[in-house]
This record gives C-alpha cells, sequence and structure tokens, in this order.
C-alpha cells in the first residue's frame, strides 16, 4: 500500500495542510483571546438564560480568586463533580487560570466510584450542585476520602426568573439542602470577590490542565494527563476541519456530556476558539433536544450514534426541526450505515464519523466535512496527527502484508502518559521506527490507498473461539442489515470446549415485522464463517448504555455474568 503518510501529505482532504504545526497555547490563552475580541456576543443559552463573553470571563477570574483566597494553586487537583450548567464552564476555566489542573467525574458515578478517583487523582477540592442526585453522594465522599471541600452551585441561580421560579416551587425534589458545614461552601460565596488576583504563568507543554480517566473496557479506570498544549492543540485540529472556520461564528447543540472527553474537545473547547455559542443541556432527553433545536436553530450537533437515533423516533419529530443543521459530528462508537443514510436523508445535515480517545484529548481523525465521505471509515487523520499499523502481538514491528493492525497514533493531542501509572504507560506507549511516544490504541484497523482509517475491533473486545480471533463488529455489522434490528451487541462467553463463544443480543425496531431470536440466529449464521457463528440471539427491550449513549459492551458482560 501507498505510504499513508505520503498520501496525507498530498491528497489531504480536509482544510489545509496535514503537516501544520500548532505553537504551544495554553487554554487560558485561547479562552481569553475570545473573551477579550468580543466580550459581549453570547457563550452560554442555559434553558434561555445566554451568559456573554466577557460574563463568563468575570465568572472565570472570581472562580480563579475565590479558590487561591482558599490556599489552592498551581498543580492542585480539583474536580467537577457536575452535568452541563453554567457553573461547569467558570468552574473548569476558572481552574485552568489559577494554574491548578481541573479532574473530570461524571454525575453518574456511584459514592464508591467517585471515591475511588479522587483517592488515585488526589483531588483536594470538589465542585458540585444541591442536586437530590448529586450532592449526596458528594457529602458521603467528603466523609470516607481525602477530599478537604465542596464548591456547591445552584441550578435555579442559573436559570431565567421565569423558570427559576418554576425550580424552586415545583422541582424540590430534586434539590438537596447544603449542609452547614465549613468544608462546604456555596459557589456563589467563592465568587463573592473582585476577580483581579495576579495571573499565574504557564507552560503549555509541561503544566497538566485535564486528568481524564478512561472509560475502559477492563480493569480500573486510569487517569490520562493532558496538558494545556494537548487540549489547545485539539482545539485547534479540530476547528480548522470546519471549512468555515474564521469565517463565520457556529452555533452548536451541547447535549454531550462536558465531564467526557470528546464533549469536552468538540463542544466546549472548539467552540470558545471559534468564538461560537453552546446551547446547554443538562443531559440528553430527546424531546428536550428537539425543543432547544426548535427555539435557538444551532448549526452544529456533536452525538453519539443511539442519540441521532432517538431523535428521529422521537414523537412529533419533524424534519423541519434540524433544517438549521449544517454538520453533525458522530464520534464514541461505529455509526451504522443505515443509520448514516436516514439521518441524512430525512434532515439534509451531513453526518461525519470520527474517532479519539481520552489519551488523545478527544479526537485522532474524521470524515471531511466536504470531500470525500466513506461510511465505515473513521477518514482521515487531524492535521499534525500520525497514524501507523503495527503488529497486534509486537508493535515494533508492521503487521503482516493484507492484514489488519493495531492503531497507534502520534501527535501533539496525545497524552503525556497516566496519571501515577508507569505500569500502564509501559504497556500502552511503543516505539515505532526507532521514535518512541506512539499511542498503543488497542484498536484493529486498516488504512486504505487514499488513507483513510477503517477499525475492524479492539484486541481487548476480541472472542477467542478454539484458537481463532472473532471481531464483534464484524458480527455486529451483518445483524445491522436485517431490516428488523435497531442495536446489537455481541460478546463473548465462556465455553467448555471452544473457550468462548459470541452471543448476540439485540433490540427491534417496532416499525418492523416482528421476528423472534431463533429466526435471526439462522439469519445471521447463514452469513457468517463457522468460527464466527453465534450460540443465541437474544431479543431484549433495551441494552445497556454508558452516559453519552454509546452502547456499553463491558456493562453487557457484566449484566449477563452475574446471571
Amino acid at each position: 500500500m501507498t505510504d499513508p503518510e505520503h498520501v496525507w501529505r498530498t491528497a489531504f482532504n480536509h482544510p489545509g495542510q496535514w503537516d501544520t504545526s500548532f505553537p504551544p497555547a495554553s487554554m487560558v490563552d485561547l479562552f481569553e483571546a475570545s473573551a477579550t475580541a468580543h466580550p459581549h456576543d453570547p457563550l452560554l443559552d442555559f434553558m434561555g438564560r445566554k451568559y456573554s463573553y466577557g460574563e463568563t470571563l468575570d465568572g472565570v477570574h472570581r472562580v480563579a480568586c475565590g479558590l487561591k483566597a482558599l490556599g489552592y494553586g498551581r498543580g492542585d487537583r480539583i474536580g467537577l463533580f457536575l452535568p452541563n450548567v453554567p457553573h461547569y464552564v467558570a468552574a473548569y476555566y476558572g481552574i485552568l487560570k489559577l494554574g491548578a489542573t481541573v479532574v473530570n467525574f461524571s454525575p453518574l458515578y456511584s459514592v464508591e466510584e467517585l471515591a475511588a478517583q479522587v483517592e488515585d487523582s488526589g483531588t483536594r477540592l470538589l465542585f458540585t450542585l444541591s442536586a437530590s442526585a448529586l450532592l449526596p453522594t458528594a457529602l458521603k465522599v467528603l466523609e470516607q476520602s481525602g477530599l478537604e471541600r465542596l464548591v456547591v452551585g445552584s441550578v435555579a441561580g442559573a436559570l431565567p426568573p421565569a423558570k427559576s421560579l418554576f425550580y424552586r416551587w415545583f422541582k424540590t425534589r430534586e434539590v438537596a439542602e447544603r449542609p452547614d458545614d465549613p468544608r462546604i461552601l456555596a459557589f456563589s460565596q467563592l465568587i463573592a470577590n473582585k476577580g483581579g488576583c495576579d495571573p499565574v504563568a504557564l507552560d503549555p507543554e509541561r503544566d497538566v490542565a485535564l486528568i481524564q480517566y478512561t472509560g475502559g473496557t477492563t480493569g480500573t479506570p486510569k487517569g490520562a494527563v493532558l496538558t494545556h498544549q494537548n487540549l489547545s492543540a485539539n482545539a485547534r485540529q479540530v476547528a480548522q476541519l470546519d471549512p468555515e472556520f474564521g469565517k463565520n461564528k457556529d452555533s452548536i447543540l451541547g447535549v454531550l456530556p462536558f465531564f467526557h472527553v470528546f464533549a469536552n474537545t468538540c463542544v466546549l473547547n472548539r467552540t470558545v476558539l471559534t468564538g461560537g455559542e453552546i446551547v446547554m443541556l443538562p443531559r440528553f432527553n430527546a424531546k428536550q433536544a428537539l425543543a432547544e433545536l426548535r427555539r435557538t436553530r444551532p448549526r452544529s450537533l456533536p452525538g453519539v450514534p443511539t442519540m441521532y437515533q432517538a431523535l428521529l423516533d422521537a414523537p412529533g419529530m419533524k424534519p423541519g426541526d434540524f433544517s438549521s443543521l449544517r454538520y453533525c459530528i458522530s464520534g464514541g462508537a461505529p455509526l451504522p450505515a443505515q443509520l448514516k443514510e436516514e439521518w441524512e436523508r430525512i434532515t439534509g445535515a451531513r453526518v461525519i464519523e470520527g474517532y479519539g480517545l481520552s489519551e488523545s484529548s478527544g479526537v485522532v481523525s474524521t470524515n471531511p466535512y466536504d470531500g470525500i465521505n466513506k461510511p465505515g471509515t473513521i477518514g482521515q487523520p487531524l492535521a499534525a496527527t500520525r497514524v501507523r499499523l503495527v503488529d497486534k502481538e509486537d508493535p515494533t514491528r508492521p503487521p503482516p502484508p493484507g492484514e489488519p493492525g493495531e492503531i497507534v497514533v502520534s501527535g501533539p493531542q496525545i497524552m503525556r502518559g497516566y496519571w501515577n501509572r508507569p505500569d500502564a504507560d509501559a504497556e500502552t506507549f511503543a516505539e515505532v521506527d526507532g521514535e518512541g511516544h506512539w499511542l498503543r490504541t488497542g484498536d484493529v484497523g486498516t488504512i486504505d490507498a487514499d488513507g483513510y482509517i477503517r477499525i475492524v475491533d479492539r484486541l481487548k473486545d476480541m472472542i477467542a473461539v478454539g484458537g481463532f480471533k472473532v471481531f464483534p463488529s464484524q458480527i455486529e455489522a451483518v445483524l445491522y442489515r436485517h431490516p428488523a434490528i435497531k442495536e446489537a451487541l455481541v460478546i463473548g462467553l465462556p465455553d467448555a470446549y471452544h473457550g468462548e463463544l459470541p452471543h448476540a443480543y439485540v433490540v427491534l425496531d417496532p416499525e418492523a415485522d416482528p421476528v423472534s431470536g431463533p429466526e435471526l440466529c439462522l439469519w445471521l449464521n447463514g452469513q457468517l464463517g463457522k468460527h464466527e457463528r453465534v450460540s443465541q440471539v437474544v431479543v431484549r427491550e433495551s441494552l445497556p448504555k454508558t452516559m453519552i449513549g454509546k452502547l456499553s459492551r463491558k456493562d453487557l458482560i457484566a449484566e449477563v455474568s452475574a446471571k
């Protein structure tokens, strides 16, 4: 095959040049440049209440000064246990301006999960909300970990006046009372200052901006250490994918959770860089998302495949609801070809499939906004991003000719390493052609003659059937060809003779003709190789999903194994 790097230099289908460089820049530099350039423009729209860049910048300064007055500073780890609310943005950039490090935590974490990551990261202070789904968990972690303080915000205070009253009157069950405890501070108290403390000089390539815990298909989550330069480079790389970058300001529907690396880069950092507006929703709800699409008419909608399917299935959906959208970036999971075709046919908005990891600050590659778009691929790499294939067993060698290989990546967005895990670093980074710090993604793929990357599967997800390696995603791709199947997951379960056997779990389309599990099994196995054939197809009402709506193979395995 032609050297892909030669292809990317000569036939790069994204705007600009593949070998573009990204000079060191801190996340604070990027935010303050946008806020200074257009202070009166809207940055956030939260349920109809707008926050300008200047107003948000003032909040960022006040957060930084409030934290400094409490004794926090450079290098301290400060956590965000928050959904998508205005407090998140002020706290995120305020922590960075202080020279401290943000640690993202999922709002769905249990006490045990949150406490474990607080301890692992050494988080000293945690931002959260006075919500019954969050504050009780944070209070328990305060008592059983090394956490020193909580800063607690009010959702009602961030809403427009009318909605704030509604929230206070009718949603009291969703509000948890903030205890009278000197370790617990109201967000309003933290920012009750003039915001004029001295700035901290940041080294973008050395100072750590974010510890982002991996979702991990197996084992304990690890904290990816991301510098200011990692994040700012990826924000610039993603922004430059848009042919209108620098010409028009974007507006984006921010329903992906900011604590996740996909949204952190593609919704928050990238939009701030471009001076655009984020229409925020605390969580994804198809009915609410449609209402916001109608009200605000955003131009972009990053999401995961299950989110796009839910919007198409939502009662009352009309094609005109999506008429303002130009592009939709899909990530987090493979995008079924049928869903891409249906979404583009109904909405008129192009879906751009991409790929990334926590360890890569968010994004490695995407299909182009304009130009050649190859369904089933993750497109070409971003500018300044190198991608190679290596042998699945020995990353120092190329794969055998004509065979898929493990995808390894190098670029300015690749993490420094894992937090306090040199053992994991040794397994995760490889030397390729005499060059170190290539990230082993654990994904197996191919690169075609046009430089487009296709993922075959994950090394850890492979099913060992009597010595043969079976890729679940290849079986899932066949399942999605059946008109009755809406969602599908394939997992390997223990078998006394073969070691493991594939088992398929599906959700049916209610609009399609009914079909049974045994009928699907017979149909499916007739199209598979002998060692790929599934033991059963189980029809279910639903399949487990992650916080961002991605089908969760890990949770399905745990659920089935528990039974």
